[in-house]
């Protein structure tokens, strides 16, 4: 008797699995293509913290493109094909292992770069890198930073011998890359955890879809909508 319920229970779960597929398969395909692309082709990204200001604020939501650098197997760091070279001056996803957690942060140094910092004035294969005061107040200056593209980036205005501000020499290795955050007096990068590898990077991103204010009980920031990353 046991036996016969026990078959008999196995074949109403078997019908009801049948009966959930059949009459939501179109849901099911749709959940998965949406799962298949947020992994595999592009999604968006939220900022938490000030490490890319101002280029990027806590409570922005950044476009990510996962195919900007490689095709890679949904939900691994496999690569299947090599798209284009990560690039000085993009800003980029990474999933870091040393840190534990996903960082955004923008490349600074590619394979084969010799970086140097010396009080926060980077100086890449022997020739330091343009830079041009936008403004200034008490806490912090804006600079307009120049490798192969500008974009600004933020220093403190103080002295403290808590923050890294030096760096190197050190060569890039070979499919590795360095990274800084904007906020380079507030950012943990590969200053604290040394160079990247390609595999880590998920993708880049050069837009920023809305931002929301958290610290002003969230309300949107609408000239931040749909604008471009520096």
């Amino acid at each position: 008797m046991r036996n016969l319920k026990s078959n008999r229970s196995e074949i109403s779960g078997r019908s009801l699995v049948a009966r959930l597929w059949k009459d939501n398969q179109q849901f099911f395909l749709i959940l998965t293509c949406i799962v298949f692309f947020k992994s595999a082709i592009a999604d968006l990204s939220s900022i938490s913290g000030a490490s890319m200001q101002p280029t990027l604020l806590d409570g922005d939501k950044i476009w990510v493109n996962k195919l900007a650098y490689d095709v890679k197997v949904p939900f691994t760091e496999i690569s299947l094909k090599q798209l284009n070279a990560p690039e000085r001056g993009d800003i980029v996803i990474i999933d870091s292992k040393k840190a534990g957690k996903r960082l955004v942060k923008r490349i600074i140094g590619i394979p084969g770069d010799t970086i140097l910092m010396q009080s926060n004035t980077i100086i890449i294969n022997g020739s330091s890198v343009n830079y041009e005061i936008v403004s200034e107040d008490n806490e912090a200056i804006t600079i307009r930073e120049s490798i192969d593209r500008s974009y600004n980036i933020k220093i403190a205005n103080n002295f403290d011998q808590g923050r890294i501000r030096t760096f190197g020499p050190a060569q890039v290795p070979e499919g590795e890359f360095f990274v800084l955050g904007d906020n380079r007096d507030n950012s943990a990068d590969s200053r604290i955890y040394s160079f990247i590898p390609r595999g880590e990077l998920i993708g880049r991103s050069s837009s920023l879809v809305f931002s929301l204010d958290n610290e002003n009980h969230y309300i949107p920031r609408k000239n931040r909508f749909f604008s471009k990353l520096d």
